[in-house]
């Protein structure tokens, strides 16, 4: 049997790499962190919900009015939003405002708008 020295460099250069990309790698709960807050980006409601609210902070009845839905469907939407902690709500009276929790939400969207749109 011949023996392949280039074989042997790609598999010291491939050791070198994956012991390399194993060290970089998050650990497995902020992975299965990231990917769960994509599963809520993965809702067309949800989404649009998150870009109404970059408009202005709104009410439910706002919120249901601009998307043209029930006030219900999007309380629902609203609770999934709230426990990702992608929005925050504050009471006037018996009104309840929702707006962004943050700024990085707006910086995913402008990212994943740059993306779709190339």
């Amino acid at each position: 049997m011949v023996h392949n020295h280039e074989h042997d460099a790609c598999c010291e250069t491939h050791t070198k790499v994956v012991e390399k990309v194993a060290r970089e790698l998050p650990d497995e709960e902020i992975l299965y962190d990231v990917a769960e807050l994509f599963k809520v980006f993965g809702d067309s409601t949800r989404v649009r919900i998150i870009c109404a609210l970059f408009e202005s902070e709104m009410c439910v009845c706002g919120i249901a009015e601009v998307l043209g839905m029930t006030q219900s469907a999007i309380s629902h939407q609203l609770r999934v939003l709230k426990q990702a902690r992608l929005v925050k709500y504050r009471r006037e009276g018996k009104t309840v405002f929702y707006s962004l929790a943050d700024a990085h939400i707006k910086t995913i969207f402008n990212q994943a708008f740059e993306h779709v749109m190339e």
